[in-house]
């Protein structure tokens, strides 16, 4: 059985920004495990959902499921952001989980467009 989704790029792109995600966030004290867990949880959505709506039986539903990946792009961006306020993670480790993110967003829509027509 071949699983398309491994070829999009998109997907290997969020496999690494998951990598990412995991990394910076062992460091997190006790106390903030509940955001430790968000941020991951978003980050490991973005690739599963490519995943799930890869295998959809119309293009109109693969966009479904990309519009929730987006979603848990945004989510992660926050986790980050809230991380970053919170002096968990440093400001650049902050700008690459941001960039990797604003990346993967982009080919999203992109990706997202090219459905749709």
């Amino acid at each position: 059985m071949t699983f398309r989704y491994r070829n999009f790029k998109v997907y290997q792109d969020s496999i690494g920004a998951y990598r990412f995600i995991i990394t910076i966030t062992k460091i997190f004290p006790k106390d903030f495990d509940h955001l430790r867990e968000q941020a991951r949880r978003a980050s490991l959505s973005v690739v599963l959902n490519i995943a799930e709506g890869s295998a959809k039986n119309s293009d109109k539903d693969f966009n479904r499921y990309l519009g929730n990946s987006l979603g848990s792009v945004n989510e992660v961006e926050a986790c980050l952001e809230v991380a970053c306020y919170l002096k968990l993670i440093s400001e650049d480790e902050f700008n690459q989980g941001s960039s990797l993110y604003r990346l993967i967003a982009n080919q999203l829509g992109g990706f997202s467009k090219k459905l749709k027509s």
